[in-house]
């Protein structure tokens, strides 16, 4: 993907953000190290959408927890990165809760399954995880293989019925990072 100077500046303002909320991946790494893992995923499944999805879906993925973790709103993101990419982000954000299960409920999945693009991108960003969690032998790697089956269902995949989904690739990429 050929990347332009607007591009690249806006996912330099995204990671600007992260830096300016001194925000951390796994304490001690900058956060646009998960950011490049998330796009990097997305850059590796984009034969999946169409061409001219490409940018946007890249964008999005830099820019997935922008409303969640910085002091930026959905407004000061539609401004930047435009009103498509502001709702993916807006629709991956988590909602206020103490737990997990609070921040990722039905509501939360509901706005996912309802925004184009935004399983991508939620896929995106588990595979993400998971892959640094497994590498790093982390106990979070036990907790996302515990969660699979409930997260893919609540994203609305099955294997039976939702085999020509355009996502199938990623879910099938996700379930078999916990066969190894």
């Amino acid at each position: 993907m050929n990347m332009n100077i607007e591009h690249h500046t806006k996912i330099n303002w995204i990671f600007e953000q992260h830096r300016s909320t001194n925000h951390f991946y796994d304490t001690y790494l900058p956060y646009e190290f998960h950011l490049n893992m998330v796009a990097q995923v997305a850059r590796d499944f984009a034969y999946l959408v169409s061409s001219d999805a490409r940018e946007s879906i890249e964008l999005a993925a830099y820019g997935h927890d922008l409303i969640e973790d910085t002091r930026v709103s959905f407004n000061d993101v539609v401004k930047v990165l435009g009103i498509d990419i502001a709702k993916i982000i807006y629709a991956v954000s988590n909602e206020k809760g103490q737990t997990r299960k609070e921040r990722a409920n039905e509501k939360y999945y509901a706005g996912i399954r309802a925004t184009p693009f935004a399983t991508y991108i939620k896929l995106c960003d588990r595979i993400a995880n998971v892959q640094y969690s497994k590498m790093t032998k982390s106990k979070m790697f036990e907790m996302y293989k515990k969660e699979n089956p409930e997260f893919i269902k609540s994203l609305g995949w099955n294997e039976e019925s939702n085999a020509s989904h355009f996502c199938t690739k990623l879910y099938i990429h996700l379930n078999n990072l916990f066969n190894d």
